[in-house]
């Protein structure tokens, strides 16, 4: 499993009474409010790492696939820190390459008590990709896991093309800067096995308003399309069923972070060894909810043989 995409090092703050969520009467959504110069507490700090392409590379380390990450840090000690945390769990990272002129990656995550969260992002090497460092042409990777590239499409076009030529199955789990760039996009999805997306991300691709009928559309420009609507649950299909499921257990969101890696990596380490779509899902599912137990995202991911209960779900012919 060779998997794409950014390295970041994560700071969570938490545990304030500076940083519980607040309304406002003209607004619906709730935020948090933190007053310009002032001096505000926190109690809890948190370091870890994140980074889309990471996050699936620990998942797919703890399920017992050989995994290998390829992806642009700095000469820094956050780039020490995504090094450290890879090399902990087995992730082959001989494929990094290092920025001379950006820093890693690097997020301040300001952890509301209902388990939301704002950033303060500097993306930095995660996301000035130079080209020549992302060369597949003596890789023997089965698989290919590919979060966003901050629409680096350049970059995308070749490394698919290069997968297709040495018939390595492509995973895809696009972002917004992605989106932004649809009809390239769409040239990409050719090449594509799985997808991955959120109704609102759907929905940009294709024209439809429910589950099924994106899942649907989908399928009739990948193999395998996965359609996720927070809490009411995710859809997918393989051309000859329709899964859809459930939350796998309420339980209390500590932190949301790494969730949809979680759940896209999660699917793919179970669909890549030959499981059907239902048990993928099943463990998609599980996966994601262990992970926002936690603070990070990389805490929860389930390790191998991890025992399994049912979900609420469904399965019916394509």
């Amino acid at each position: 499993m060779l998997t794409i995409g950014a390295a970041i090092q994560d700071v969570f703050l938490s545990h304030s009474q500076e940083l519980k969520p607040v309304s406002d009467k003209t607004a619906d959504e709730l935020f948090l409010k933190i007053e310009l110069g002032s001096k505000n507490d926190v109690n809890n700090i948190n370091f870890s790492t994140g980074g889309g392409a990471t996050n699936a590379a620990v998942t797919f380390a703890r399920q017992g696939h050989h995994s290998q990450f390829m992806g642009t840090i700095g000469h820094d000690p956050a780039g020490d820190s995504v090094l450290n945390d890879l090399d902990k769990e087995g992730v082959d990272t001989s494929r990094i390459s290092y920025s001379d002129k950006y820093n890693t990656g690097y997020s301040v995550v300001l952890l509301a008590s209902n388990g939301e969260r704002s950033f303060l992002t500097y993306r930095g090497a995660s996301t000035h990709y130079d080209i020549k460092n992302f060369d597949l042409s003596d890789s023997d990777s089965d698989w290919l896991y590919v979060s966003s590239m901050a629409g680096n499409m350049d970059v995308l076009d070749k490394i698919f093309n290069q997968a297709k030529h040495l018939s390595i199955k492509i995973f895809f789990n696009p972002g917004k800067n992605e989106l932004k760039k649809i009809d390239k996009m769409r040239v990409l999805l050719e090449d594509v096995d799985v997808l991955s997306v959120n109704r609102e991300e759907a929905q940009q691709i294709v024209n439809g308003e429910d589950l099924e009928e994106l899942v649907r559309r989908l399928s009739n420009l990948v193999p395998v399309a996965i359609v996720s609507d927070g809490p009411n649950g995710v859809m997918a299909s393989d051309g000859k069923t329709i899964v859809r499921a459930g939350m796998y257990e309420d339980i209390p969101v500590i932190d949301r972070t790494g969730a949809g890696d979680a759940f896209g990596s999660g699917f793919l380490s179970y669909w890549a060894s030959g499981r059907s779509l239902k048990d993928s899902i099943v463990f998609a599912s599980a996966n994601s909810t262990s992970v926002v137990s936690k603070i990070g995202a990389k805490a929860g991911i389930l390790h191998k043989n991890t025992t399994l209960h049912a979900m609420p779900l469904s399965e019916k012919p394509f």
